[in-house]
């Protein structure tokens, strides 16, 4: 069996098991979550039924006082919608838990920093996946687009009833920005939309009068630069 040991030294086997940790930590949050919301265990586990997915009474006390063997991921995911929480803040509870260790054989890290390396906004050199950064910014570039427009509609209406020229010039202006700031995002849309069309995954749904102005034909002009993105 091959030995591993930290860059320190530190002997591993005197560092409690890794997967230990993950639920140690997991049935920590559950707990501390429950009591704050006044909830007993089986008051969390008539919600677990409730969402169509029973986790008895006795499986959580015993997940809450480390009797439990495993914790499969679909309880996790479960007891965090019956808690009204993110799935991951069961796993890394920012704010409540200093340093967690996200490997075996790994020194601890900050909680934050484990939370993006889990959702993909931290990821090392080579590793990052694509498709994932496109869709976020799809979804950045649509909300701006839709802000925009919003605000571009405001303006316009201020415009036509502005009580003078001076808040009537004032309303333009902002219109104005507002439309310019409308065609960047809509651009950057159909671009990334592109970049996703290329890679043969269909492109996220686009409401009917968003999609009136990004994407009317169903399909995008070709992408140009990744970096625009």
């Amino acid at each position: 069996m091959t030995q591993h040991r930290f860059d320190d030294g530190t002997d591993p086997d005197d560092v409690p098991e890794w997967a230990d940790q993950v639920m140690a930590t997991v049935a920590a949050e559950v707990r501390r979550r429950r009591k704050e919301l006044g909830w007993s265990a089986q008051d969390l586990a008539d919600k677990c039924e409730e969402i169509g997915y029973p986790i008895p009474r006795n499986v959580i006390a015993n997940m809450e006082s480390g009797r439990r063997a495993g914790l499969p991921l679909v309880d996790v995911i479960v007891l965090a919608k019956a808690l009204n929480t993110p799935p991951i803040c069961l796993i890394y509870p920012v704010g409540y838990v200093e340093g967690v260790q996200q490997l075996p054989l790994e020194h601890p890290t900050s909680t934050l920093d484990a939370l993006n390396w889990f959702t993909g906004e931290e990821t090392e050199l080579g590793a990052e996946d694509d498709m994932l950064r496109y869709f976020r910014a799809h979804h950045a570039a649509e909300r701006t687009f839709k802000a925009a427009r919003q605000e571009e509609e405001y303006a316009r209406y201020r415009a036509e009833t502005a009580p003078n020229a001076d808040r009537k010039a004032e309303a333009l202006r902002t219109q104005a920005r507002a439309a310019q700031e409308a065609e960047a995002a809509k651009g950057r849309l159909r671009r990334v939309r592109a970049f996703i069309r290329e890679e043969g995954v269909t492109p996220p749904f686009l409401w009917p009068n968003v999609a009136a102005e990004v994407d009317p034909s169903g399909t995008d002009t070709n992408p140009t630069e990744e970096n625009d993105l």
